[in-house]
């Protein structure tokens, strides 16, 4: 059962349910990020205002939606009526062209191919596709023209959006990111998604100073750059040009520098990406600049750092990773050898190959579960949960940086590292129920009270009420509290890696953890830390390896 919205059925009684939601954030913009304006971003809010309700209508709905670039006809919303008598006072303020110039690839962007060749006629014949179109047209008309030239026996227009920047800014001032975007308004509003109600104080928000906007667009266009193939030496010339002010974006600032090492690895610029390793403090940049100095090969200095790493190490991610680079560094280097490698608890399983394409982990479970004695596929999935509905009020405190909008789908400072210690009392109130027995029921009531409402823990169309009850009857709580310790030690890297399936024996109060391995897969480094840990705990794991009776 899903958690409802009453704002639902408001949506789908009001067409203008958009308009209300830009409204509603341009107002918390305007309350609580005043200081952050500058003169043309307080503008617009003010004429936006003063606009007729059909103007401010088509213009939510232009950058609501993708890209820039708007057909009239493809602008026609019944709430709104004619786009062109919206459109006017959006023109008047210069915030729409109604006559934009549009290139080659811009109108194929627009136009259906059957409309490209009627009016580019000497284009390939009908058969050709429309990429292959593009690469001609491109070459016959490189210059852009206006809409009415390209098609001058059409009375339709193309407006081009000028504000997507500025929309883009006020979007990110609201939600501190630019992962969420308008749709999260629309998702809360349809009672898909149901957020947590937590208090937000008037001072509580993503960015203390304009500044700090400016940096977070910055190191955003970066990492587009990246992405779209730029080199990796601009990109860091232009990173290096940026100072962060704050542990948060240094944080991303430190994380687009490691990217920018990781590309010049890939292409093969080994001793630039060294040099970007060696001065990236984001994790695992020392590891990657230990395994740079083997390629190099400088096998001497790659010890030598590995040395020093150990004696320190920045995560359990790293020590593994070290020592199983010591033995080899030592082969080459002709020292004595350090062996560690802890054995695995496993079992072998040989079955018949599906007729039906099917995930091993099904194909596992399906053979080993009984009525006495269910499997359930749940990887990730029921452990975070457990945890998730377990802290609760610790996770959604309000602290100061956590929250600033309505639409959080956790606090904001969940990767950080001082996540924990920020809420350690909490934390604490929350574990402690592990040890009182209290644990069970407050589980369960969270469960109850909270279904539905958006968690970072907590997938809810995995974890049902059977699913909940099996494992609180069957895992003790020792073993809960073992898990969730090595979990908030480093949330980012150990909510993943968790075996596949549990197996549970209600009668007998007791489970067991099941990794599967089919056919010539094998375990990644994060499952073999989960798998050491649970040794260390007396936690009840193997690691099943399948293989086909047939020799498929």
């Amino acid at each position: 059962m899903k958690a409802q919205n009453p704002a639902a059925a408001r949506t789908l009684e009001d067409p203008l349910y958009y308009l209300a939601n830009f409204r509603r954030m341009l107002a918390w913009i305007s309350a609580r990020h005043a200081d952050l304006l500058n003169a043309e971003e307080t503008g617009f809010i003010a004429r936006f205002c003063a606009l007729p309700q059909a103007a401010q209508a088509l213009l939510v709905r232009m950058v609501m939606r993708k890209g820039t670039l708007f057909r009239s006809s493809k602008l026609a919303y019944a709430e709104i009526g004619c786009p062109h008598a919206a459109a006017a006072p959006l023109l008047a303020h210069g915030w729409v062209d109604a006559a934009p110039l549009l290139d080659i690839p811009q109108l194929f962007g627009l136009l259906t191919k059957s409309e490209l060749q009627a009016i580019l006629p000497t284009l390939l014949p009908r058969s050709a596709g429309k990429a292959e179109l593009l690469a001609v047209a491109s070459q016959q008309w490189p210059d852009a023209q206006h809409f009415a030239t390209w098609w001058p026996d059409t009375a339709e227009l193309v407006y081009e959006l000028k504000l997507d920047a500025l929309c883009e800014r006020l979007r990110l001032m609201f939600f501190g990111n630019l992962r969420q975007d308008w749709s999260d308004f629309v998702l809360a509003d349809l009672g898909v998604y149901v957020f947590e109600p937590v208090a937000i104080a008037p001072e509580s928000r993503g960015f203390q100073c304009r500044a700090d906007v400016d940096v977070y667009l910055q190191l955003a266009r970066c990492r587009e750059q990246l992405g779209d193939g730029a080199e990796p030496a601009d990109v860091l010339a232009t990173l290096q040009a940026i100072n962060c002010s704050n542990d948060w974006l240094h944080s991303r600032h430190a994380r687009l520098r490691f990217l920018i090492g990781q590309q010049q690895e890939r292409n093969g610029a080994l001793a630039d990406a060294l040099h970007t390793y060696a001065s990236c403090p984001y994790p695992g940049a020392r590891w990657r600049a230990i395994r740079v100095l083997e390629k190099l090969p400088q096998p001497a200095a790659a010890h030598a750092l590995a040395q020093t790493a150990l004696a320190h190490p920045e995560n359990d991610a790293e020590t593994q990773q070290l020592l199983r680079a010591l033995p080899r560094l030592q082969r080459t280097l002709g020292l004595p050898l350090t062996r560690t490698r802890a054995a695995d608890a496993t079992v072998q399983l040989a079955l018949s190959l599906p007729q039906q394409p099917v995930n091993v982990e099904a194909v596992v479970r399906d053979h080993l579960h009984a009525d006495h004695a269910p499997v359930i596929y749940v990887e990730n999935t029921l452990f975070n949960a457990l945890l998730g509905l377990l802290c609760w009020e610790a996770i959604f405190h309000p602290l100061p940086g956590a929250f600033f909008h309505p639409y959080h789908h956790g606090p904001a400072d969940l990767g950080s590292a001082d996540f924990v210690a920020r809420r350690q009392a909490l934390f604490d109130t929350c574990l402690a129920r592990l040890d009182d027995g209290n644990h069970a029921a407050a589980i369960t009531r969270t469960y109850h009270a909270k279904r539905g409402v958006q968690s970072p823990f907590v997938a809810w169309q995995v974890v049902d009420e059977a699913l909940l009850a099996l494992a609180l009857r069957c895992i003790p709580a020792a073993h809960l509290k073992a898990v969730f310790a090595r979990m908030l030690q480093d949330i980012p890297a150990n909510r993943t890696g968790l075996p596949d399936l549990i197996r549970f024996w209600p009668d007998e109060a007791r489970y067991q953890l099941i990794e599967v391995k089919g056919p010539g897969d094998r375990l990644q480094d994060n499952q073999r830390r989960w798998l050491a840990h649970f040794s260390q705990h007396d936690i009840p794991v193997a690691v099943c390896y399948l293989r086909w009776a047939d020799g498929a």
